[in-house]
């Protein structure tokens, strides 16, 4: 029987246009190797080709053989309903959301190693064999007017028979039951999980929480609340409840050891690393370092030769 192989993730988020003067500030260099980058939205502060390339740019100076990429909503010509919904015909290019994902998707992203990602379900195998199944979702409640937003009684996450029942179901890619997720990677926070903005507010995504406590995958990485940056580790309850404040057994604050990787051993179908990634404060200064994370992945049994 194939082992298991441990999977190295480097997991950032909201850089928002971040330049290479902060980047050795931030990410402290020589850049540890990771197996995997992925970035968890707000690749930018309001969209614009020029700072998707600059993006790129940064990221293709880190070493990872995979780096996956989702937008936010601060990436809004990414967005092409807020696009279309918004566009200024004496100001905007018309072709702006062709572009944008041109430049996300194109030989630029392809020579920084970068593979986009809209919402759904993905997998992917390593060359070490180690093999994941992804969710991401670049979308989040309404905020004033930015972009991948949906109203807050509104659920994409689950199907009907999973879905509070005041919400409205909208789901078009729906987070599977365990086990059919190993990470989920969304812009924004579950609710009451690092979701607390500066008034002392949980913000989260209701709906997210419930999708999340059914999925239990063995990470779930986000940013969008920069002042809610850090990493718990999270026990499920057995027969907990509906929602993620009754189906928390315990929860624990874990510190960041980065450049050094962070090793807990995750409990399948039990446990749950949350990470708040976001690099900005809620000042929008760089003040806060990426983590490097450790995950024990199945690995793929070899070809027959």
């Amino acid at each position: 029987m194939e082992s298991n192989i441990d999977t190295r993730f480097l997991i950032i988020s909201d850089t928002h246009n971040l330049n290479f003067g902060d980047v050795e500030k931030v990410f402290k260099h020589p850049l540890p190797k990771a197996d995997v980058l992925l970035h968890c939205g707000d690749l930018t502060s309001v969209g614009g080709v020029e700072s998707y390339k600059a993006l790129l740019e940064l990221l293709g100076a880190i070493d990872a053989e995979l780096k996956l990429v989702i937008a936010g909503n601060h990436d809004l010509d990414l967005d092409k309903t807020y696009f279309e919904t918004h566009f200024d015909k004496d100001n905007d290019d018309v072709d702006g959301h062709k572009k944008a994902v041109e430049v996300m998707t194109g030989p630029l992203a392809k020579a920084a190693g970068v593979t986009y990602l809209e919402e759904g379900l993905h997998t992917f195998t390593l060359k070490n064999r180690a093999t994941f199944t992804i969710y991401t979702s670049p979308y989040t409640p309404e905020f004033f007017d930015w972009g991948f937003a949906y109203k807050s009684d509104d659920d994409r996450f689950n199907l009907p028979q999973h879905i509070p029942l005041d919400f409205n179901f909208i789901g078009e890619n729906t987070v599977p039951d365990f086990p059919g997720v190993d990470i989920m990677m969304t812009h924004g926070p579950p609710q009451f999980i690092l979701d607390r903005n500066a008034k002392g507010e949980n913000v989260g995504c209701k709906a997210l929480s419930v999708a999340t406590r059914r999925a239990r995958p063995l990470l779930h990485c986000f940013g969008h609340i920069h002042e809610a940056y850090g990493m718990k580790e999270i026990t499920w309850k057995d027969d907990g409840g509906f929602f993620t404040e009754d189906s928390i057994e315990t929860q624990m604050t874990m510190p960041n050891v980065y450049p050094e990787p962070s090793n807990w051993p995750i409990r399948v179908g039990k446990q749950t690393l949350m990470v708040n990634a976001s690099i900005m404060n809620a000042e929008y200064k760089p003040t806060n370092a990426p983590w490097l994370v450790e995950l024990n992945l199945r690995r793929e049994p070899k070809p027959d030769m």
